[in-house]
């Protein structure tokens, strides 16, 4: 039997979405306000959720406290409280959209989970505006 494990957890960062590639007016049009060159913030908020079989002998899909560990110090250690353009080198070549950071938390996450089990990543950069990745 399969069941889903989930962990929340929570990171406020800066970014900007633009291509240096292209001009200050195209990247405008096209990314808005989130093209500030002063960059701006969210606070984020991030479900990662394993898939998996209940090990026998401890009832665990995944032990949350290592689960819980393992969001702090492979995501919020490397995010909160960071300008992603700048201060986390995923991005130097990876705009910062919602898409491009659920996506590298995932491949943050992925080796150090069970390869038996799945793994889905929710980021909620507001409120209503969530991305979901499953690998």
């Amino acid at each position: 039997m399969r069941v889903k494990i989930s962990r929340k957890a929570h990171f406020n960062a800066a970014h900007r979405l633009y291509r240096p590639d292209w001009s200050f007016e195209k990247n405008d049009a096209i990314f808005g306000k989130c093209n500030n060159p002063k960059f701006h913030g969210h606070n984020y908020d991030l479900i990662v959720s394993v898939t998996g079989e209940i090990d026998k002998e401890t009832g665990y899909v995944m032990d949350m406290k290592v689960l819980k560990d393992l969001i702090k110090d492979e995501v919020e250690e490397a995010f909160d409280h960071k300008n992603l353009n700048v201060d986390v080198p995923d991005f130097k070549e990876l705009n910062p959209t919602a898409e491009n950071i659920a996506v590298v938390i995932w491949n943050k996450l992925r080796p150090h989970i069970n390869s038996d089990n799945e793994i889905e990543v929710v980021l909620y950069e507001t409120p209503r505006n969530f991305v979901t990745y499953s690998g």
